[in-house]
Formats: structure tokens, C-alpha cells, sequence
């Protein structure tokens, strides 16, 4: 499944229902003419609103809602129970993923025009594709690399000999330090830092003598970066984030980590020094998963699990002790403290 690159112009003029089955393998059910302009919630949807329904709970939903076009999951309802009097339905494999297709062709905030600001500070040994948008207060370093129909926000910081390719969008005040090389269509949210030094350290007679974190960090494609997240360079290998990699805000990965294409980690987890993490994993929020451990591919972890060996075998792992009222709580862990005293 593959979308076109996002148009000003897309949500005014709108797609038909027509058009969107042709792009998504689907089938339409009702009038092909029909047209959306935007997106919306089935609850609150118009006749020039797309909804979209997943599961047979949602029917009640679809029948009551005036949305003009839903996309429905292909062999959810009977074709010949559908009303089509006041909408069209399009039948997909996976509606949510065409409604995510359709809020970047019809919404996308990432539409702009090539230039160079007033303002922005680009090096003259920096390397910029003319249909790249460097906005005020942008700093271009030398020897760096900005692929074509990159956009570099305002106060973004771009490091000697760093990597963008093309397609990729640099929010607001993000870093991306010396000698990172990102892939095509990278998104990288505001106050996200690429590059720092990873946290590598050497004891000696009772103090902490820094070393210095000599390699890269390398990211692939359609990887999207959250808010105030950190991925650190490597100490002599590099950290390496894989294709379609999804990473919430507020995430920290660790010197020398690799993380397998299309895996997505939720907002607050830590991921310690040169743990390996497979491909299409998930991985809840508040996880933690220490150092040198290796996670299997189709692995999913979830929130607040703390990750102390590693894990072999694709399936859901968790740990931690849901909430509950506090006297309660204070009586189970004075009988752990208990059961421990026991056993001794």
C-alpha cells in the first residue's frame, strides 16, 4: 500500500470514493463519486467527512453516523445490509491503516516551499539541494548533507559532516550532531538530540575518567523520532536505528543499541548500551531494558517492564505490580518482606 506525496490542494479538492479504492485495493459499496475532504470520528462525522469502522461494535456507530464516506473492513457486515442512500462504504483490508494514508494526503502540516531563510546559517562547505527549506535560526554546519525536499526548522542545529535524505523533516530545535547519517523521510520532533555522547565511563582509583564515544549514529528510513527523545552515538560501533523504526517522546537509547526495522517503543523507555533489539517489536511505555541484552524479532514488551535477560522467543513479556489502593499494597509488601526473612 503506498500513498502519494501530500498537496495543498488535496483536502479542497478531496478524493472520491472511487479514487480511494483504486489506491488501497479496495471495493466500493454505494456511489464510486462520492466525495471526501477530510477526516473525522464516525460520532461527530458530516456528509464531506471520510470515518473509518474496524470491528462489529462500531456498527451502530457507522448505521447513525452521517459521515459521507467509512471505510469498513472487507467481510465485517454483509454487503447487501449496507444503506447506501446517504454514504458510500469502502471495503479494505485494513481501514485504519488507509485512514493513517489518507490524514497525510488530505492534512499533511508538512507542506512548504524551498529557500533558504534570512537567518539561517548555512555553511558554504554544507551541501544543500535547492528544493530544501532551511528556515530562520537554522544552523547548517560544514560538510553536511541536506537532501532534496528536506525541511530544517527554526533553531535546528545540524552538525559537520551529519547526513539528512531527502524527504526528511526537521522540527523546531531539534539536534542532530557531527557525522549522523539519517535515511529518506525521517521526521524528527522539537528538542530531540541525535548524536550526543553515550554515557561511557572507566573507573579509576575511585573516580570517572570519560571515554570518548568515537562512533556514529546511522538511521534508516521513514524512521520518526518523538519529542525531547535521545539517541546517543556509539563508543566505537555505531548505534543503529532500523527502517519504519517508530519512537515515541521522551525515549532514550543508549550507545552502540541496534533496533531492527519497524519496531516501536512508547514514550519513556530506556534502552541501555548495546542491547540488540529485533525487528518488528513493540515496546510499552516505561519499559526498561539493560545493556548488552539481545530482544527477538516480534517481540512485545509491556509498559514498566524492566528487561534483565535476554529474550529469545517472539510473545508478550511483562513485569511490574499494577497500582491498587495503598493499605493494601503496604500489607502485600510487608508479606513479601516476610516471605523473604523466611527463606533465609
Amino acid at each position: 500500500m503506498t500513498s502519494s506525496p501530500p498537496c495543498s490542494s488535496s483536502a479542497e479538492r478531496g478524493l472520491s470514493a472511487a479514487e480511494i479504492a483504486e489506491r488501497f485495493g479496495g471495493e466500493v459499496v454505494g456511489d464510486p463519486g462520492r466525495r471526501g475532504h477530510g477526516l473525522a470520528p464516525l460520532h461527530r462525522a458530516g456528509e464531506r467527512h471520510i470515518a473509518f469502522a474496524v470491528s462489529r461494535r462500531h456498527i451502530d456507530a457507522v448505521q447513525s453516523s452521517r459521515a459521507g464516506i467509512v471505510l469498513l473492513q472487507r467481510d465485517l457486515v454483509p454487503v447487501d445490509g449496507l444503506d447506501c442512500g446517504s454514504r458510500s462504504y469502502v471495503l479494505v483490508a485494513s481501514p485504519h491503516a488507509v485512514f493513517a494514508h489518507l490524514s497525510t494526503l488530505l492534512h499533511s502540516r508538512r507542506v512548504f516551499g524551498p529557500g533558504i531563510e534570512a537567518g539561517a546559517r548555512v555553511d558554504p562547505d554544507a551541501d544543500v539541494e535547492a528544493s530544501a527549506r532551511i528556515c530562520a535560526g537554522a544552523t547548517i554546519s560544514a560538510g553536511a548533507r541536506i537532501g532534496s525536499g528536506v525541511y530544517v526548522g527554526a533553531g535546528v542545529f545540524i552538525g559537520a559532516g551529519a547526513e539528512i535524505g531527502a524527504g526528511g523533516y526537521l522540527y523546531p530545535r531539534c539536534v542532530v550532531l557531527e557525522d549522523t547519517a539519517i535515511g529518506r523521510r525521517v521526521i524528527i520532533h522539537p528538542g530531540a538530540v541525535i548524536g550526543a555522547d553515550g554515557f561511557g565511563l572507566a573507573q579509576e582509583d575511585g573516580r570517572w575518567i570519560k571515554v570518548e564515544q568515537l562512533g556514529r549514529v546511522r538511521i534508516g528510513d521513514d524512521v520518526e523520532i518523538g519529542a525531547n527523545s535521545t539517541i546517543d552515538r556509539g563508543a566505537l560501533d555505531d548505534t543503529v536505528i532500523g527502517d519504519g523504526v517508530k519512537i515515541d517522546n521522551l525515549v532514550h537509547i543508549a550507545h552502540n543499541v541496534q533496533i531492527g526495522a519497524h519496531t516501536a517503543i512508547a514514550g519513556c523507555a530506556g534502552i541501555a548500551g548495546s542491547a540488540r533489539i529485533g525487528s518488528h517489536c513493540a515496546i510499552g511505555g516505561g519499559a526498561g531494558i539493560l545493556g548488552h541484552l539481545e530482544i527477538a524479532d516480534y517481540v512485545t514488551i509491556h509498559a514498566m517492564t524492566l528487561v534483565t535477560r535476554s529474550i529469545v522467543e517472539s510473545g508478550h513479556y511483562a513485569s511490574g505490580v499494577p497500582h491498587q489502593e495503598a493499605r493494601a499494597w503496604n500489607r502485600n509488601l510487608a508479606a513479601l518482606r516476610r516471605l523473604g526473612r523466611s527463606e533465609r
